[in-house]
């Protein structure tokens, strides 16, 4: 059985950031024209073995704590469209993830799926499903998202049985001004109690406009009234980290110049219990770029997550506290993205 949403419509856009906000709030689905084979070909093979030699590399406790990695499928819409959830499920076993985090239940040419099904596929496979994205609202009143169709999107989630079920859309619905954040902040208290019913948490995951300002008071930072409105028993937050250091450039000056500078990791440092979720997601700097970076494999670009990643563990009682997913949003060859991501990410360690 299908559990496709239906969205608002959708409109084509060379914003990439806009692009992959409203590529999230479709299913995965549309199949892709290259075969089962010839997907499966196309990554370079890894094994059980590879990941063992690559975790015993370097000296020094693993950055990356135990069970703990996961994958945004996302990243992965192409092969699940065609090959469907096994054979990605496989792949990503042997590359060495704990944890997958959906972006949809469909799989497209392989054929309808339900959802006991794919629960006990990922767990067959030795993969935790550890959280969903669902839209936030549409103009459609029967939308697949948490303003139109709360309950069926929770008992999805609990049919999955996860522990967290959120959005990446932002919280711009009702504007850009303060009040209208609060508005926002209020729906997503709502959400948030009703998740924590459920036993699962509610999370809201950023791109960089959320550290925009407020246009009615150019002081304010948006992703402040975020934390401070949303009660943080019911509201949690997924970093998208490569996101958040495009905000860092494209919003350390307020509009009227003054300098504003903030460095992500101080958010989750502050509040490490808002974060239980991360977007393991890197760049290579590029200040002629309007976002600052260019979107890399995890591992080629600047973003430092040796220290990222350690800076969070090593706080008292937050070393497993955390749950970490790869993703880029474009892979050049998806089956790649995960297997070198993954590599990279379990070779770090901690400096002695």
């Amino acid at each position: 059985m299908s559990r496709t949403p239906r969205t608002a419509g959708s409109s084509k856009s060379h914003d990439p950031e806009l692009a992959d906000r409203l590529s999230r709030r479709g299913m995965l689905g549309v199949a892709a024209g290259a075969t089962a084979a010839a997907l499966l070909g196309a990554a370079a093979p890894a094994t059980a073995a590879t990941s063992a030699q690559t975790t015993a590399a370097g000296r020094g406790r693993p950055v990356l704590p135990p069970g703990r990695l996961g994958i945004q499928l996302y990243s992965l819409r192409d092969k699940v469209s065609t090959l469907g959830f096994a054979p990605v499920f496989a792949e990503l076993k042997k590359y060495g993830y704990d944890e997958v985090e959906f972006a949809g239940y469909t799989q497209g040419s392989a054929g309808p799926i339900t959802l006991a099904q794919l629960k006990r596929l990922a767990r067959d496979h030795g993969l935790n499903p550890i959280g969903s994205h669902v839209g936030y609202y549409a103009a459609d009143p029967n939308a697949y998202t948490f303003a139109q169709n709360l309950n069926k999107v929770l008992d999805d989630a609990q049919a999955l049985g996860l522990k967290h079920i959120g959005t990446a859309s932002n919280p711009f619905r009702y504007g850009s001004t303060v009040d209208a954040w609060k508005r926002a902040a209020e729906e997503f208290n709502t959400y948030g109690a009703a998740a924590r019913a459920r036993g699962m948490k509610f999370y809201q995951h950023n791109h960089s406009e959320e550290f925009s300002f407020a246009t009615d008071n150019p002081k304010v930072r948006l992703y402040d009234v975020l934390l401070a409105e949303t009660d943080p028993k019911l509201v949690y937050l997924e970093m998208d980290i490569f996101w958040a250091y495009s905000g860092q450039f494209r919003f350390s000056k307020r509009p009227d110049g003054k300098p504003a500078p903030f460095e992500p990791l101080d958010y989750v440092l502050r509040q490490p219990h808002r974060y239980p979720l991360f977007h393991v997601k890197d760049g290579v700097s590029d200040p002629g770029n309007q976002y600052g970076y260019r979107m890399t494999d995890v591992g080629d670009g600047d973003i430092d997550y040796q220290r990222f990643i350690s800076a969070v563990t090593r706080l008292r009682g937050e070393r497993l506290a955390h749950h970490w997913q790869a993703e880029h949003d474009n892979p050049t060859e998806s089956f790649t993205f995960a297997r070198r991501s993954s590599a990279h990410l379990h070779s770090l360690r901690e400096k002695c």
